[in-house]
């Protein structure tokens, strides 16, 4: 597969930062990719620095966010192998939807404006920003990050995860994904027949509080008209870096290389 891509564009979700990628960035990079982590604007800094000044946050949106990561796709001598976690995979299928990445991966993906689930869990685990619409951004406490992240693993075992990777969310971002289906131009919206994208692979894990298996499975559904698939891992949580995370980035990177569409356009999957 000459033509198959050899760069990775890795997106980062709420409540985190490119560093959430350190690992599966490390695996790829080994195998030969070309691996960028991008932050989302302003985000630039590593976590410590981000939870000492947050302020950056209030400035961000949807439309921004994707707007920098098209930015520096665009500039890539020819398009990637896009993969993005929570919040960075609702923004993956945004990009791809204007064009973008030759072949798309969504980790426990942001469901976008048509989907209609809505699951106590994801209530639950978006609460601590959704109940105070007016704060600008918002993190969460122990307990709260366990619910969302990690709960397969021990409080310990959390409260570790949640002293390197965590950081506040912007609650505009939130909001954008959590309403979208109230919004008429909502951000969070793509084209489900839009025959001129690239694929995409759905991941859901068992055990995520924070998006379900139900709901990525019904959005994998809603596309028609591009090679979709939906796969689920069992007894897994919400964080991407949790224990076994090897399994789930090597079926998502072999997924990639096979389905991706070449520069002409073609897709190497044979059918």
């Amino acid at each position: 597969m000459a033509d198959a891509p050899d760069t990775i564009v890795l997106v980062h979700g709420l409540w985190m930062t490119p560093r959430s990628w350190e690992h599966w960035a490390e695996r790829y990079r080994s195998k030969g990719y070309n691996v960028l982590a991008p932050a989302w604007p302003g985000m630039e800094g590593e976590v410590e620095a981000i939870n000492a000044d947050p302020s950056p946050l209030e400035k961000l949106d949807v439309e921004t966010i994707v707007d920098h990561y098209e930015g520096i796709i665009a500039g890539l001598s020819s398009p990637p192998i896009i993969m993005g976690h929570s919040f960075g995979g609702g923004f993956t299928q945004i990009l791809l939807d204007r064009g973008a990445g030759a072949v798309g991966v969504g980790i426990a993906p942001a469901t976008v404006k048509g989907v209609r689930d809505l699951p106590l869990s994801t209530v639950r685990a978006a609460s601590p920003l959704l109940a105070h619409p007016f704060k600008k951004y918002g993190g969460l406490d122990e307990k709260q990050f366990h619910y969302a992240f990690a709960n397969t693993l021990s409080q310990e075992e959390s409260d570790k995860i949640r002293e390197r990777y965590a950081v506040p969310g912007p609650t505009e971002v939130l909001k954008e994904g959590a309403f979208a289906n109230f919004m008429r131009h909502a951000a969070m919206s793509v084209d489900f027949e839009n025959a001129s994208r690239a694929p995409m692979l759905f991941i859901a894990f068992s055990e995520d509080h924070v998006v379900p298996p139900k709901p990525i499975q019904h959005m994998a559904e809603k596309y028609t008209a591009v090679p979709v698939e939906y796969h689920e891992f069992a007894g897994r949580p919400h964080f991407p870096g949790a224990p076994g995370w090897e399994e789930v980035a090597d079926y998502a990177l072999d997924w990639a290389a096979r389905h991706a569409k070449t520069p002409a356009g073609v897709s190497e999957q044979t059918h």
